[in-house]
């Protein structure tokens, strides 16, 4: 094709030729660029590749040695001792009934890919070998590992892929239903490839979801008999088979000689012990105790006071057993009273904001725990995904303007923090504004207690814990509460019954802990969504129900960049801020660990979290 040009005589021979002539080159133009078209959409076309990162590029490239944190060195054999304070009634966690330890997964099942715990949220290969998304992650493909195979020797294929997707979807738990109900299509090209298809507006992080589901054998699950299956073990492909089972007191993991993954680069200096042992006690003192005896190997530390005195002893004098402080970049976990907005007086907001008046952390503190907690303000504290101390940039401001009237100024701006009292145990002032809230919520007291003025009720409700520790702070709470007239109950109910219950959300008030982690997505729809205040078993304790947390999540989810994402986070951090679902409690400024020194681990730590799955046995 011939395009002229402005010095092409004919534009100079006719009138108006110049501008025939620009519009001639422009045709010839948009006619080579739509003929380049199919080209330029095959180049584009995604190519498999051996890691996913949630934003951005993964820190390993392919053919990478190891995981940073791993020593690949380390010695094997010997056996690691886990200790658990509570009991346990099945060894399924994926089903909805029971209650089961946290074992199965990745110990006996594994997922599709692997998660480090040196970045934010990237997966390295595992059971696939490699991953494939376009730049919209509408979809997501998974090629599988030849050798992978289950502990009976069967290779896994994309068929065992899509029966766990289907499985789980309809029996899993209520957050495996809910990712899993995202996918439109599945199928499986070939034995060693599957794919999903994702409908209109899924989320960003579906593929990386997809590629943590675990992955179990078809041809030895019954579907029929999947949430019944007691203390029948799974069949799965990871390294460890169960040995031995002593229902609700101790189990045994023996590695599998046979194991097909043990020269991954993924998991080099992974499941160093030949047995791991897990024991569970009852109370906290037993708990205690038989760690300082030498019963387990290395113990989480949750108390302050314990910290600084309860592990003095001849073996820690000696360097038998070492305290150490962990610190990592992910957010503060979220621990605090759960206020059931299902049920009265805490349906109410201003009840449930009057209520979080009169918590007095720093009395708590500087008495029982010797001033080393720090409080909890928000929901990713202490972390660069933190509303609190960062006022509202325009993208947050855009998300929340529909909701704009149910989110204080103080929260919008920044400046928000948990209510501080004296440290008295009786401070007026704060008492005072706890009191005048009530007020504005129809509550008042008559002959030294707090009632529903209209109808007389008194304001009461219980608060259920699962534990002594637990059961020490509802208490400290109580005595606060009485000064102005509430009388809550206190019920310790043993750890099944406490389970059973919160499944059902059939509480007043608990006392629990949110993980946290560097990554937030999909885990926060099943913990604050009005569709997971509705559904049995989901993690939203406090029964969120709340259209601004609902488009926050959306809008988190839908983030396609790391500034839209950190935006929405945000958002969402002031909107559960706003609602004052949580009463927020505190954390300790490290990670706690006491350890055996029997047992080593590599001076090279994670970023965002420790694991026991790199340490070894140390030589005698």
């Amino acid at each position: 094709m011939m395009i002229r040009t402005m010095t092409d005589p004919l534009c100079r021979r006719h009138p108006g030729g110049r501008w025939r002539a620009v519009r001639a080159m422009l045709a010839g133009l948009l006619a080579l660029a739509c003929a380049a078209l199919p080209a330029l959409a095959e180049d584009a076309a995604p190519t498999p590749r051996h890691a996913i990162a949630m934003y951005g590029e993964p820190a390993l490239p392919a053919g990478f040695a190891h995981l940073p944190y791993a020593n690949p060195a380390a010695p094997r054999g010997g056996r690691l001792n886990l200790g658990y304070q509570g009991s346990f009634d099945s060894l399924n966690p994926y089903a909805v009934r029971g209650n089961a330890p946290p074992a199965l997964s990745p110990y006996v099942v594994q997922p599709l890919m692997f998660r480090s715990q040196d970045e934010p949220f990237t997966l390295y290969p595992l059971l696939a070998q490699s991953i494939t998304t376009p730049g919209d992650r509408s979809w997501v493909s998974f090629q599988l590992d030849a050798r992978a195979r289950f502990s009976d020797g069967r290779p896994v294929t994309a068929a065992d892929v899509l029966f766990s997707w289907d499985l789980l979807k309809r029996k899993g738990r209520p957050y495996h239903r809910g990712y899993y109900g995202k996918v439109v299509k599945a199928e499986a090209p070939d034995a060693q490839t599957v794919r999903f298809e994702f409908g209109p507006g899924a989320d960003y992080e579906l593929p990386l979801i997809l590629a943590l589901m675990p992955v179990l054998a078809k041809h030895a699950t019954d579907p029929e008999k999947f949430e019944m299956m007691g203390f029948t073990p799974l069949v799965g492909s990871g390294p460890y088979l169960f040995a031995d089972v002593e229902p609700g007191t101790r189990f045994t993991l023996r590695k599998r000689a046979d194991f097909w993954g043990a020269e991954l680069p993924t998991l080099k200096g992974f499941y160093n012990f030949d047995e791991i042992r897990f024991e569970y006690f009852r109370d906290s003192n037993t708990f205690l105790e038989a760690f300082r005896t030498g019963v387990y190997d290395y113990r989480v530390e949750l108390d302050p006071t314990r910290w600084a005195t309860g592990y003095a002893s001849p073996a820690l004098r000696e360097g038998r057993y070492v305290q150490e402080g962990y610190t990592f970049q992910s957010p503060r976990p979220v621990s605090g009273f759960m206020l059931n907005a299902r049920r009265w007086p805490t349906s109410d907001q201003r009840v449930r904001e009057a209520l979080g008046q009169l918590f007095d952390f720093e009395w708590l503190n500087h008495n029982l725990f010797r001033g080393l907690y720090r409080r909890t303000a928000g929901y990713f504290a202490e972390s660069a995904l933190s509303s609190v101390g960062h006022p509202a940039d325009e993208r947050e401001k855009a998300l929340l303007a529909p909701f704009s009237a149910l989110i204080p100024a103080a929260v919008l701006d920044g400046s928000w923090r948990p209510p501080r009292t004296d440290g008295s145990g009786r401070d007026r002032s704060v008492m005072g504004k706890a009191v005048e809230g009530l007020r504005k919520a129809g509550f008042g007291l008559r002959d030294g207690t707090m009632v529903d003025l209209a109808s007389g009720r008194p304001l009461s409700f219980d608060i259920m814990v699962d534990s002594r520790d637990k059961e020490r702070v509802a208490l400290a709470f109580a005595d606060t509460l009485k000064l102005i007239g509430i009388r809550p109950r206190i019920r310790l109910v043993d750890t099944s019954q406490y389970w059973a219950r919160l499944r059902a959300f059939d509480y007043d008030v608990i006392i629990e802990t949110y993980g946290a982690t560097a990554s937030p997505g999909n885990e926060q729809e099943n913990r604050w969504s009005s569709a997971a205040a509705k559904r049995e078993a989901s993690l939203n304790y406090p029964g969120v129900a709340s259209p601004a947390v609902d488009a926050m999540i959306r809008a988190m989810l839908a983030a396609r960049d790391k500034d839209d994402y950190i935006a929405a986070v945000r958002a969402l951090d002031r909107a559960l801020i706003a609602g004052s679902y949580v009463i927020p409690l505190y954390f300790a400024p490290e990670r706690w660990v006491a350890r055996w020194t029997r047992i080593a681990r590599p001076d090279r730590l994670p970023a965002f979290e420790f694991t026991p799955d790199v340490w070894w046995r140390a030589a005698p």
